[in-house]
């Protein structure tokens, strides 16, 4: 295999790579570019299995998305609504609990929430869902709200970025995900989420959510009208963020669904295409614990056969997920735990239950 690297010109990379040394960004552009994904796996295995052995996470979780009503509507996204619209929806308090309630014998760990930039909703509604996630499931992790959202509460609080989180923590909040992100490059924001957090900001409140004790995720949405260059400035953006406050968990390469967009003339993203995301990522984020094949976005075949492609991670059971879906994924909308187990060990990996914060729960040996 190392004679096959050599002769694709990867060699130099290849050393540094089993010398654990950190790759540049001109490394991660040739890694981007070359067309042997079998030597962009091969690479992205070694610090797989440096890092986390066999082992492949999974979470029992639930998604709730309180609502999909936003004034960003970015061009590369199905969820969001102009209020007033068909398909909004805003749901209440009693409603978001109600919907924990529904799921109560289940052995969920997780409640993720997101939802969109919200026109009306006050402060308080957000505080509240939390209260009221916990007064259903006390014991629950809940992972809720985007570096955008905690920007725009900010807004609608009146108070900062910390005092912001640190009510919403009180509240219930446990850690962040990672969306909201898409890719950095003001190029590329301006042309398609003019209105949306920039992405200098968006890496602003990721780390002083991280300063003040909360861990996040960290995306990136490609397979649009990005260049190669502007997802390596994404990916080395986040490295130097981690190495300034190390409060990333994971990172979760999310593949573009044009579907119902204003981007719909796009073609969706190819296998080579989604595999290069994990290999590369996995390659350049040294100082990512975790890198999520994110099964909704990329289908449970192509998430199995990422798992020798840097991917440690396949997320959970998820239970409802709608952001995708609106955008015309055909995965499933859920996937039992049985079911994440099997797929784990038919990619001759161990399946490990976790909770949110990686704790292990469960090991399948």
């Amino acid at each position: 295999m190392e004679k096959i690297i050599k002769a694709s010109g990867l060699g130099d990379i290849l050393e540094k790579v089993a010398g654990d040394e950190r790759l540049s960004y001109d490394d991660g552009v040739r890694l981007y570019n070359s067309d042997n994904i079998i030597a962009l796996g091969y690479l992205a295995n070694i610090v797989r299995n440096r890092k986390n052995g066999d082992n492949t996470f999974f979470i029992y979780n639930q998604h709730i998305n309180y609502s999909n009503i936003c004034t960003n509507l970015c061009k590369f996204c199905a969820f969001g609504k102009e209020q007033g619209a068909d398909l909004a929806y805003e749901m209440s308090v009693e409603e978001v609990k109600e919907k924990v309630r529904q799921r109560l014998d289940e052995p969920i760990t997780e409640v993720h929430m997101v939802g969109g930039i919200h026109p009306e909703l006050p402060f308080e509604y957000y505080v509240e869902l939390l209260r009221g996630i916990k007064e259903i499931r006390p014991e629950i992790h809940i992972q809720a709200f985007t570096c955008v959202e905690i920007a725009h509460f900010a807004n609608l609080s009146g108070k900062s970025i910390e005092d912001t989180l640190g009510i919403l923590g009180e509240a219930g909040l446990g850690s962040m995900p990672g969306g909201g992100a898409e890719v950095f490059s003001p190029r590329i924001r301006e042309l398609t989420c003019r209105d949306k957090l920039p992405g200098k900001e968006w890496l602003e409140v990721a780390k002083i959510a991280h300063r003040q004790g909360f861990n996040t995720n960290a995306t990136m949405l490609y397979g649009h009208i990005e260049t190669v260059e502007e997802r390596m400035e994404h990916l080395v953006a986040l490295r130097r963020a981690q190495d300034e406050t190390g409060g990333f968990l994971s990172f979760i390469p999310l593949a573009f669904h044009p579907k119902n967009t204003a981007m719909s003339e796009l073609s969706r993203t190819t296998g080579i295409n989604d595999l290069k995301n994990i290999a590369v990522s996995r390659l350049i984020l040294d100082n990512f614990p975790h890198i999520k094949a994110y099964w909704v976005m990329i289908g449970p075949k192509m998430a199995q056969v990422a798992l020798s492609f840097g991917a440690d991670d396949m997320d959970g059971t998820v239970k409802e997920e709608v952001i995708t879906h609106m955008a015309g994924a055909d995965t499933d909308q859920a996937i039992g735990s049985t079911t994440l187990v099997r797929l784990i060990k038919e990619a001759g990996r161990v399946p490990v239950e976790r909770d949110t914060l990686y704790n292990v729960l469960r090991k399948y040996n």
